[in-house]
């Protein structure tokens, strides 16, 4: 057989799975239909948050106390910064859901972090200006990964262990019986392999080849947009004044923003602010890509009411998908165990922060058939009704 192990799709997910089987000494190969990183994928928009005080749910946090690990791990490994500390805010209504997570997780795992009013929100983060009655719980260890440089780091580890990695070949077929996984690209190249890595991103639930393995996984692919604005007061948008941060309103809404990258800063001062999540369905061939009046607009009313030294100049815009499951958690297991096949999906809006732990997670499922993280809550079988299976 020609390779131990198969991946496709290299974004975050696959880009980290890839290196993790390579140390791990596997003959890998790496598949991706773009350029690495994809500029029409999710893995890419400069900065991501990274957070430990979960607000979803307590589990995750087991998965980014390693994930914090291994991403040190990677930055001394390629000598390149990775992971810069800004700490994160949390700020919303005192009985907010997410606010309340927050606090769980951080009680829970014993994460140090500050509870403050919104006086001393206002003292400490004067560019923010908190709804009345709102409070923050703010994370020093905590801040924002450089998601392209991250994903090419992982690339640039497998290669030099050993990996073979294929880039601007989208796969036709694919197959997994008799013990192999069999592949075809769009040139004519065939793949044979023991193992198969899915991490295609939005394309699991778009690409035939893929749904053939992986079945009908109720994932939604919606329409995001990323904004940066140069704010008018530039002291204010830099650490540690200015924080990682994710406010959350009334009526489901929410904005997170970010400092820009500490390695630009002193060049284009500025600030990177989305709403999370509220984008419309769409799929990863059909998207709009276009910015429109009313996504500038959107933003900017969460400027003028809480951020209005950040309402400036509109430096660039960026569109992409989130890809999500019903229940808003990732799917991470094995589809298949004669030959392995391991799907990882529906990561988007949280997931890139945990992608140097899902790869390895990854690594182990496909080698090993386990891992030592209870995936429970990320087990494909739990769509297995939606999935048209018993």
């Amino acid at each position: 057989m020609a390779y131990d192990a198969l991946v496709l799709g290299l974004g975050g997910m696959g880009a980290a799975a890839l290196a993790h089987l390579a140390r791990r000494g596997a003959r890998v190969i790496g598949v991706e239909q773009d350029d690495v990183p994809s500029e029409r994928g999710s893995s890419v928009g400069e900065t991501r948050v990274i957070r430990k005080a979960y607000y979803e749910d307590p589990r995750y946090v087991p998965l980014l106390e390693r994930a914090y690990v291994l991403w040190r791990e990677l930055e001394g490994d390629q000598a390149e910064e990775l992971f810069v500390r800004t700490g994160c805010l949390n700020l919303g209504p005192a009985d907010h859901e997410a606010i309340a997570g927050v606090l769980a997780s951080a009680a829970q795992h014993g994460l140090a972090h500050e509870r403050l009013d919104e006086r001393e929100v206002r003292a400490r983060f004067p560019a923010l200006a908190p709804a009345p009655g709102d409070v923050g719980v703010f994370e020093e260890d905590a801040g924002f990964l450089r998601v392209e440089a991250c994903t090419r780091a992982h690339v640039r580890a497998a290669l030099e262990r050993g990996a073979e990695v294929r880039t601007r070949a989208r796969v036709v077929a694919v197959s997994a019986a008799g013990g192999e996984v069999r592949a075809v690209l769009d040139d004519g190249t065939r793949l044979v392999a023991g193992r198969l890595v899915l991490a295609a991103g939005p394309w699991l639930a778009a690409a035939p080849a893929l749904r053939a393995l992986v079945g009908d996984l109720p994932l939604v692919v919606t329409r995001q947009v990323q904004l940066w604005f140069r704010p008018r007061a530039p002291e204010l948008a830099r650490p540690p004044a200015m924080p990682a941060f994710i406010h959350f309103l009334g009526g489901g809404r929410a904005f997170y923003g970010l400092p820009f990258d500490c390695a630009a800063a002193a060049r284009e001062p500025g600030l990177k602010v989305c709403r999370h999540h509220g984008g419309e369905p769409t799929t990863p061939e059909g998207i709009d890509r276009t910015l429109r009046p009313a996504d500038e607009e959107t933003v900017r009313g969460y400027l003028r009411a809480h951020l209005t030294s950040g309402d400036g100049p509109l430096l660039r815009a960026r569109v992409c998908m989130y890809t999500c499951t019903p229940d808003l958690h990732f799917v991470v297991g094995r589809v298949s165990d004669a030959p392995p096949v391991v799907v990882l999906g529906g990561f988007s809006g949280h997931g890139y922060k945990m992608a140097s732990v899902i790869g390895e997670i990854a690594a182990g499922l496909a080698l090993d058939g386990a891992t030592p993280f209870d995936l429970s809550m990320f087990a494909p079988s739990r769509f297995a009704g939606a999935m048209g299976r018993p």
